[in-house]
């Protein structure tokens, strides 16, 4: 390649040396050097140039000025590369026929071959520039009309870079039909360029959304070492990572030339990856070379991606290649109809004219390949294959050619469309007015001192809409409107291909790329008959998050499942989101559910055993209550001061019952009610079993000489005084707990991280001291004076019950405080619960129980006598 760019820079020096010699040595202008070329020519008002790819190679040794023309061998004639080169001519004719577009003005054309090779499409695009004439102006300042006004083509994006780069320098309008090097669309660098088809850039989003629709994230890209294939590798790295859609398992460049180890090595490097999408930005000479060694190691199971530089290569359709390159999906130039292509192909006839100075050449091959023939004398280099001498009378119609088939035209739509768009600029200039055109002084251009850079100024502007309904415009870049066909090779039973579209894709206005693709007309070349699984690893679920795999790209990654408390609900996720603070993921962790709002349920075993206790315990109470009213006249109960035996009862029944309130979900009015209820009925039932321990005490004291005058201060009234007032300090103090810091309901997220625990907090710690402690210090008071009295005689001997039963009842509550305090949520609910019915059921049994066996089952002990005379006994 180097070789090729140091030949043409000094072909450049010596072209245009003369240009910068005093016109005095070189007078008139002369051509300093002229190359040997295939072409056809055709004379004209004004000349068009083209370049196309007629032959795809050629062979001639290191290129110097001293070679002659038979050393270099344009080799491989390709049907549909002169097809294009006819396109032109076809579109000419067209022009110059019509009586709307330039009536009076005969296109001519110089068409050139550029063999596919670097060298000579330069050559050929510098003869077009300089003109082919040995002498072609008489004037010493070589003025006038250029010896073209416009090129159409070059095929090849390094072709037309290292064209324009030269060509452009003189404003000289070049519009290619294939070129897609998005470096074109550089202004600055070339400023008259223009192309009737896409630019890389869109043709490797195209690509993209494809790999996007099917979900192919894995896939190995392969690129021509040009211009072309090396901007396309760069884009497509790039945008294929923005966009999401995927990560390039490999890139591997495909050589010029003949390299087969290079080759054998690349597809080595397919064989080993697990991608199963192979894409190619290619041209198809690159493709021939590389399918030799695909076939040679037999590497099946790919899909491959194509682009527009091979879509349509027929070369590559044949049933030698199918079983890998079926079901091809690529990326094809927009289809359009030509009408009368097809007769003016027909009409093709070659000029016998011998020698160099043959104006088709182009044609003289072309039927020398077609039927297998030769001229005589045969011009060195043209003639691949020996056969029978031509005649030129050969019959087309009677012969089977690419050459004809026009029902698939497509780079010969961009050609036929890129000639209008010169035609439309040269007649859009032509109709200047005097005195307002754009040019200095508001002049106009003349037919007869054309300038180039005057027709690219048109050329910007030009706007028309071809027969096919195509609009054919340029942006500021000279970009025409993207739209691409999307086209698969369809393997037929009988070995033929069939290539056929099955999708398009296209970029509206301030849009972003459209794909439109028909799945059920699609031929997947494998077993399953449906599109094959490339990707790197297998799609994270919802539920799991993806962990990329160190050393390896972005598309290959573990699949690892999201935390406690946190989910994912789509496919691929990157990060697993946080619940809500009231949800809980699932245990599929796809999605949040309400966290399990705990608390001492009525539902629930436990609550239900609370419950039935509580109602067994009142119900007890009842019956107690029933029991001693029944048999309130009888010594055992009037003997024990009925009243307050009474009182003891109500307050227990009231202790069973407050215990309700703690089973349940929390509301306001249960959390305020529940302590205060508890502490109040449990003051109500201790100040009584105190106030009775004082008065056992008291009477027991009376009995003894001089010890009367103490009763009077137990009396009744006395006794209901001590407890409304013992009760009201208890009422007080739940008063100010109430109204400073009252308890609420709160959802309690602390104990564990996937329930909600329901709970009162007590609001006030102090309050909830005192009252507590409140109850305690008559509590302890009570159990102190009842042992005190344990061993008064028996007829007074109530205090051992009493002794018993604040025993029992302060266990209870020194137990339940370290209980309480480290049991979480509703289990310090529960063990509240238990306290209460625990101290309850100890009082009731305690103080009761003794008594109810009596008077129930021993009724002869419920005596007077009997009372007092176990006293006596026991003296």
């Amino acid at each position: 390649m180097e070789s090729f760019l140091d030949t043409i820079f000094l072909m450049t020096f010596v072209l245009f040396s003369s240009s910068l010699i005093s016109p005095s040595l070189f007078s008139p202008c002369k051509l300093r050097r002229k190359f040997m070329l295939n072409g056809m020519h055709q004379p004209g008002d004004v000349i068009l140039g083209g370049l196309f790819e007629v032959h795809y190679t050629s062979v001639f040794p290191e290129l110097t000025f001293t070679t002659e023309p038979n050393q270099l061998m344009c080799l491989g004639f390709d049907p549909p590369g002169f097809r294009h080169a006819m396109t032109m001519a076809f579109a000419i004719d067209e022009i110059n026929k019509s009586s709307n577009l330039l009536p009076n003005v005969t296109l001519g054309y110089s068409l050139y071959d550029n063999c596919a090779t670097l060298v000579i499409g330069f050559s050929a695009a510098l003869s077009l520039a300089s003109g082919r004439e040995e002498q072609f102006l008489a004037h010493e300042n070589c003025l006038g009309t250029p010896p073209v006004l416009g090129i159409v083509g070059d095929s090849f994006s390094t072709f037309s870079i290292a064209t324009s780069d030269v060509i452009g320098l003189f404003k000289l309008p070049i519009v290619s039909y294939f070129a897609t090097c998005s470096c074109l669309s550089d202004r600055r660098r070339f400023p008259s360029f223009f192309r009737t088809i896409p630019s890389d850039i869109f043709q490797v989003r195209a690509v993209i959304q494809i790999l996007k629709h099917f979900g192919w994230t894995w896939v190995g890209l392969l690129v021509s070492d040009d211009d072309y294939g090396l901007h396309v590798a760069r884009f497509f790295d790039s945008d294929l990572t923005q966009s999401g859609g995927g990560c390039l398992a490999y890139t591997e460049i495909l050589p010029w030339g003949n390299n087969p180890e290079e080759l054998m090595r690349i597809v080595e490097v397919m064989k080993k990856s697990t991608a199963r999408v192979v894409i190619v930005f290619a041209h198809q000479i690159h493709m021939i070379q590389l399918m030799e060694e695909v076939v040679s190691q037999n590497v099946t199971g790919l899909q491959w991606i194509a682009s527009e530089a091979w879509t349509s290569a027929a070369v590559l359709q044949i049933p030698h290649l199918m079983p890998y390159l079926g079901g091809t999906l690529g990326i094809a130039i927009r289809r359009g109809e030509i009408p009368g292509l097809r007769d003016f192909l027909l009409k093709v006839r070659p000029d016998l004219c011998q020698g160099s100075s043959c104006g088709n050449s182009l044609v003289m091959q072309f039927w020398e390949h077609t039927f297998q023939c030769r001229f005589a004398p045969t011009p060195a280099g043209w003639v691949e294959a020996g056969g029978a001498l031509c005649t030129g009378e050969e019959d087309l119609q009677n012969v089977e050619t690419e050459f004809l088939d026009v029902s698939n035209l497509r780079p010969e739509y961009n050609i036929y469309k890129a000639v209008y768009a010169l035609a439309y600029a040269l007649d859009e200039m032509l109709h200047c007015l005097p005195g307002r055109g754009p040019f200095s002084g508001h002049s106009c251009a003349s037919l007869q001192q054309l300038e180039p850079w005057q027709l690219m100024h048109y050329l910007e502007k030009v706007n028309f809409t071809t027969s096919f309904g195509d609009q054919v415009s340029f942006d500021e870049n000279g970009d025409a409107l993207p739209i691409y066909d999307i086209m698969n090779w369809h393997w037929l039973p009988d070995g033929r291909t069939k290539v056929q579209s099955v999708g398009v894709v296209r970029k509206p206005p301030f849009k972003g790329e459209e794909l439109t693709i028909y799945e059920d007309k699609i031929f997947w070349n494998f077993e399953s008959k449906k599109p094959p699984w490339s990707v790197c690893s297998i799609s994270c679920l919802p539920g799991t998050r993806m962990a990329r795999k160190k050393g390896y790209p972005v598309c290959c990654f573990d699949c690892v499942p999201c935390s406690e408390g946190k989910f994912s609900n789509k496919t691929d996720s990157m990060e697993c989101t946080s619940c809500a603070e009231d949800f809980w993921s699932n245990p599929q962790r796809d999605h949040c559910v309400p966290k399990e709002t705990q608390f001492l349920s009525y539902h629930e075993p436990l609550g239900i055993c609370f419950t039935t206790t509580s109602l067994l315990g009142t119900l007890i109470c009842a019956v107690v209550l029933g029991i001693f009213i029944y048999h309130r006249n009888t010594p055992m109960v009037r003997a024990n001061n009925s009243e307050l035996s009474f009182m003891i009862l109500v307050s227990l029944k009231l202790c069973f019952l407050c215990s309700l309130l703690f089973i349940g979900q929390p509301r306001l009015w249960t959390c305020q009610l529940r302590h205060a209820a508890f502490g109040i009925s449990f003051v109500l039932c201790v100040s009584c079993i105190l106030v009775k321990t004082m008065v056992v005490l008291a009477v027991f004291k009376a009995s003894k000489p001089g010890g009367g005058a103490s009763l009077k201060w137990f009396g009744a009234v006395q006794q209901r005084g001590t407890v409304l007032v013992l009760t009201s300090i208890q009422a007080a103090i739940c008063t100010a707990w109430l109204v400073s810091s009252s308890p609420a309901p709160h959802k309690n997220t602390q104990y564990h991280n996937d329930k909600v625990v329901y709970e009162c907090v007590v609001g006030s710690v102090i309050g909830f001291v005192v009252l507590m402690g409140y109850i305690g210090l008559l509590a302890i008071l009570s159990f102190l004076l009842a042992f005190l009295a344990r061993n008064l005689p028996d007829n007074f001997n109530e205090a051992k019950l009493i002794t018993f039963s604040m025993l029992i009842f302060c266990a209870v509550w020194v137990a339940f405080v370290p209980a309480y305090v480290n049991s979480p949520g509703k289990y310090a609910d529960a063990v509240e619960v238990f306290a209460i019915l625990a101290s309850s059921f100890g009082l009731l049994v305690a103080l009761f129980g003794p008594k109810c066996y009596i008077i129930l089952l021993r009724p002869e002990r419920n005596t007077k006598k009997a009372i007092m005379g176990r006293d006596i006994t026991k003296t």
